[in-house]
């Protein structure tokens, strides 16, 4: 039998480890590395089967996510992010998605879901769709997509205020469009996940057929693996907080060889004989493996009800979103807890503990990961009116 998905990722982590420092001052993953990446499944895994994807169970995209991110944080993020994009495939019709698809197997995508592009209704050349122009923030991983995706708002010509859908919103869109038709904008200059090339992306005026649009809102996916009825946004919020507690064990790792061989100058006993250090690296430890058993555990009871053909409840979907938001929480405080552990050290760029720390802490900016989640899951907690289109 052939390796996993996710063994796959764990036989990456000692090269990406050494590949590490060169991705992070290129501020992206080299094209060649990521080809190699892409021809492992990882920016495909969430694409379907019968398009040539990998379909996996949440919990295999959890793991495969965690071993790339223990390896490099930001190549963890983008096949996230590509993973993540595939996923839209799903809601396209077969001939957008094997257009979209069509190409090498390697090849990575890219995108944004944030409406922030403006749609307007059009045929050309008999084929219906729709004009597209924006502007996307935080396009991870754009530069080794040959696609890419942009969310917006549909408007009906000369209309000054978005079309309305029946259930009362905007109509939201994602549309795939070619890299060549768009521009990437150099606007990436952060304080961690640096690799991850999170430029924005402008298009103008660009055709996009209806064939390779679709509508997370309002569409419903066109496979009906059990995959394809998991919360999108869920997902999302999983992979993000995977990558995070990727990043936490490397950092835990670091901490724990410090601890064996690291002794304080002109001392004889190394970091490890301290009882401190000892209670901190079990804290670590526990912070990060509790975070991974509750995420695990809302993934295999949501997957249990979607392969059993349920809708998942609001309280499947809000324990998703609960677990992923806490996975965050815990990566970023087990990070904290080896990086002050390890004193001095830790701030020097030849330590990857610096990294390590300066990445987990852009994670936890990503808006699937915030703390304002944690409003819909208390209120549907307490049995409360809530807003569940988040979840």
């Amino acid at each position: 039998m052939g390796m996993t998905t996710t063994e796959r990722a764990e036989a990456w982590i000692p090269r990406l480890r050494a590949a590490a420092t060169e991705i992070e001052a290129g501020r992206r993953v080299p094209q060649a590395l990521a080809n190699e990446l892409g021809a492992d499944g990882f920016f495909r895994m969430l694409v379907p089967e019968t398009l040539g994807g990998g379909e996996v169970h949440p919990r295999t995209f959890a793991r495969t996510l965690m071993a790339l991110g223990r390896g490099d944080g930001a190549t963890g993020w983008i096949a996230m992010t590509g993973s993540t994009t595939g996923l839209l495939t799903a809601y396209l019709a077969d001939e957008g998605a094997r257009e979209v698809l069509g190409g090498e197997a390697h090849e990575a995508l890219a995108g944004v879901f944030a409406p922030t592009g403006r749609a307007v209704p059009a045929t050309v050349e008999g084929v219906e769709g729709y004009r597209l122009s924006g502007r996307w923030s935080f396009a991870s991983g754009c530069e080794n997509a040959p696609w890419r995706v942009g969310g917006g708002l549909v408007f009906d010509e000369g209309a000054t205020g978005p079309r309305m859908t029946a259930a009362g919103g905007p109509e939201v869109r994602s549309f795939f469009f070619r890299a060549e038709d768009s521009q990437v904008v150099d606007t990436w200059k952060t304080a961690g996940l640096r690799g991850t090339g999170s430029h924005d992306l402008v298009v103008e005026d660009v055709f996009v057929p209806a064939s390779r649009t679709a509508s997370l809102v309002s569409d419903a996916p066109r496979h009906s693996g059990p995959l394809y009825r998991f919360p999108v946004f869920g997902l999302l919020a999983t992979g993000v907080a995977s990558v995070g507690l990727g990043i936490a064990r490397a950092a835990l790792e670091i901490g724990e060889e410090m601890a064996r061989t690291k002794r304080a100058r002109g001392g004889k006993k190394v970091m490890g004989e301290s009882e401190l250090v000892q209670v901190e690296i079990a804290r670590a430890a526990a912070e990060i493996g509790a975070a991974e058993a509750f995420l695990f555990a809302s993934l295999d009871d949501a997957w249990d009800a979607a392969a059993a053909g349920d809708a998942l409840s609001h309280a499947l979907r809000a324990r998703i979103r609960l677990a992923a938001t806490h996975a965050g929480q815990a990566a970023a405080s087990a990070t904290d807890r080896v990086y002050h552990l390890c004193g001095g050290a830790s701030i020097w760029d030849a330590n990857p503990l610096s990294r390590h720390f300066r990445d987990v802490h852009v994670m936890t900016q990503h808006i699937m990961v915030s703390p304002s989640t944690l409003k819909p899951i208390g209120r549907i907690a307490l049995g409360l009116p809530t807003d569940v289109s988040m979840l």
